[in-house]
């Protein structure tokens, strides 16, 4: 016989109980936080222009985000700056240019609240440093290239009446490709009565092509010297656009190009140095000039270009400029400095002076 055990079927009412936790629950999820930063909790060797951004979880009351909620401080002492809101995102923006090496502290307040009214539930802070150098930057050793005002690799095209104030180097290429000057050989160098100085090319007479070798060699070290100094002070300072901007010593760096549409100041004394980094192009407006201020000096101003160097019409530029692609002047433009290319520099009735 088999047994069977019949069990019976119990229903259990549990009852619904609402906690009154549940309320601050669903209120904790709508409670902001900020989660991320630029810069990061204690990044270093971040560039003297930065903007400082913090973004939130949820959408934040835009009167709550201002100078008296988002703080920077460099110790107990106030940076003073802009800040803006947009987007679940708050942006301070320094009015002047942090220092070199320096620590700095982020603070958001409790006061800063979400559209629904929650605030922070604490403080957020954050510490960041910059880069840079207190003591300023070292000039770029130009070499055996520190002879001359204009110094290329394939061609030196000039559209007359151009003068130049210097000595003209050409190598690898041969004195055919020296165009427009009227040249008058003679032996390891030719003259023009449009250069006050000496004209050198690869194929003259010794040492003229060995010392021509070295030079370039040193042009292309000059170069990568420039472009590989690191801790830039600026970058992508004004998004590459710096007309009317002045610029004080220290690393400059952008990721783009570099346009120049109205009149730039450098500002600084006799032995202080500027070295620009451009990742594509340099473009100067017609008639925007480079203005030196405080006793600055062009032999100090260093424009690594990786691009196209363009100076337009009738402008006047001051420097070193050392480009990886090719050089041009427009008809009028002036140069105080020197044209260094690793290809081309073109010429149309210019005047270039060594510094």
């Amino acid at each position: 016989m088999t047994l069977k055990t019949v069990l019976p079927i119990v229903a259990i009412m549990l009852p619904i109980v609402f906690m009154s936790s549940c309320k601050d629950d669903d209120d904790n999820i709508l409670q902001p936080i900020v989660t991320s930063t630029s810069p990061l909790d204690n990044a270093e060797g971040n560039a003297r222009n930065i903007t400082i951004s913090a973004t939130f979880s949820i959408e934040m009351d835009a009167s709550t985000i201002n100078a008296n909620t988002f703080m920077l401080k460099q110790g107990t002492t106030s940076i003073p700056g802009t800040v803006e809101y947009a987007g679940e995102t708050a942006t301070f923006t320094p009015l002047g240019t942090l220092s070199a090496l320096t620590d700095y502290t982020v603070t958001i307040t409790t006061s800063a609240k979400s559209t629904n009214g929650k605030a922070l539930a604490n403080n957020h802070m954050w510490t960041f440093s910059t880069g840079g150098s207190s003591e300023g930057i070292s000039a770029v050793a130009l070499g055996a290239a520190g002879n001359y005002v204009i110094l290329a690799k394939t061609a030196v095209n000039n559209n007359p009446t151009s003068a130049i104030t210097g000595d003209i180097g050409l190598s690898p290429a041969a004195t055919s490709y020296i165009v427009g000057f009227t040249l008058t050989d003679a032996t390891g160098y030719a003259t023009s009565d449009q250069i006050t100085g000496k004209v050198h090319a690869a194929d003259m007479a010794d040492p003229t092509p060995i010392n021509l070798t070295t030079a370039v060699e040193n042009m292309i070290t000059a170069y990568n010297d420039a472009a590989g100094r690191t801790l830039p002070d600026f970058i992508d300072l004004a998004s590459g656009s710096i007309g009317g901007l002045t610029l004080s010593p220290g690393l400059y760096k952008w990721t783009n190009t570099v346009t120049i549409s109205s009149d730039v100041t450098i500002s600084g004394n006799s032995t202080d140095v500027w070295i620009f980094q451009i990742a594509e192009n340099i473009t100067v407006s017609s008639a925007a000039n480079l203005i030196l201020s405080g006793g600055a000096q062009a032999k100090n101003i260093y424009w690594q270009v990786a691009g196209q160097a363009t100076f337009g019409t009738t402008s006047h530029f001051e420097g070193v400029i050392l480009s990886m692609t090719g050089i041009t002047f427009q008809t009028g433009a002036s140069l105080n400095g020197r044209a260094l290319a690793q290809t081309a520099v073109v010429l149309d009735g210019n005047a270039v002076t060594l510094p």
